[in-house]
């Protein structure tokens, strides 16, 4: 089962409640987390792997043969990501805008583009005790999140349980990590920034078609609005972690939940068993 751990905004323990739910199963099941937070991975800080091999994320983009160009405008027309642009009767490329989607090549009447390789990220692969790690992370300066997302994906083993830590927020990274998930849980915090985000996030796990369900953070905080708006949509909340500033100590540290407070384990194993409970039910409407 692929689950994602996504939020509609950044610093509401995302990444927290993946590693714990990762290590309070990992001795049960076999457990695989991918962490797609590419522009800024974190989960390694709490799980500290041992990473084995690294291999670049590249994508084709289009290189130029000026002897054969006669400067038309075709390629830069094609193009949806103003990728190229022609001054002066000859073109010029912007590598960190392209996609690699090839429009521009099989636009040119002349046969003047060709594509190379352009790094873009990398992904890591490694071991944190009994789980297994991959990490994605974009190069410094490249706008494009989604394929090195993708990337990271196609490691999945489908086996066992695959935790994805997501990016923040609900822009493309999100979506393109979210979609093909079985499972989303959406982490959030009783603020009136976190339920504006939160509504946000819904929106868009149910327009992917995917079941999902809510963990409040720092859930003692006061604001109850968040617990109001998931009983009026009907969004199941399994779980709820109150403001503690023991905890809080423990994450600044590098340090998980269920490792320097084990009452914490059963919870998150409970946690996983409602899960399932919610993919099993989803899949038989959907049967029927």
């Amino acid at each position: 089962m692929l689950v994602a751990v996504a939020s509609g905004k950044g610093g509401t323990g995302k990444t927290t409640i993946a590693v714990n739910l990762a290590l309070a199963l990992a001795e049960k099941i076999p457990v695989q987390v991918l962490d797609c937070d590419v522009e800024e991975p974190n989960a390694h800080l709490f799980l500290q792997p041992v990473f084995q091999d690294e291999e670049p994320v590249t994508l084709p983009v289009p290189e130029v043969d000026n002897a054969r160009c006669d400067g038309c405008g075709r390629c830069s027309e094609a193009c949806a990501f103003h990728a190229l642009a022609v001054a002066g009767g000859r073109v010029i490329t912007f590598p960190e805008m392209c996609h690699g989607c090839g429009a521009c090549i099989a636009a040119c009447p002349q046969g003047a583009l060709a594509e190379k390789t352009y790094r873009i990220g990398v992904v890591a692969r490694g071991r944190a005790g009994r789980i297994d790690f991959v990490q994605g992370k974009i190069d410094v300066g490249v706008p494009l999140a989604p394929p090195v997302i993708r990337a990271v994906k196609k490691q999945a083993r489908g086996e066992g349980l695959t935790l994805l830590d997501a990016p923040p927020g609900t822009s493309c990274p999100v979506v393109a990590a979210v979609k093909d998930c079985n499972f989303c849980l959406l982490v959030t915090e009783p603020t009136p920034f976190g339920l504006n985000d939160l509504r946000l996030a819904v929106g868009m796990v149910r327009e992917l078609g995917i079941p999902f369900a809510v963990v409040i953070n720092r859930s003692t905080l006061g604001d109850l609005r968040v617990e109001r708006y998931c009983r009026h949509e009907g969004i199941p909340v399994l779980l709820k972690i109150p403001f503690n500033k023991r905890y809080a100590a423990t994450y600044a540290q590098g340090k998980c939940l269920v490792q320097e407070y084990p009452d914490w384990a059963p919870a998150f194993a409970g946690l996983w068993r409602e899960i399932e409970r919610l993919v099993a039910q989803h899949a038989g409407i959907a049967g029927n």
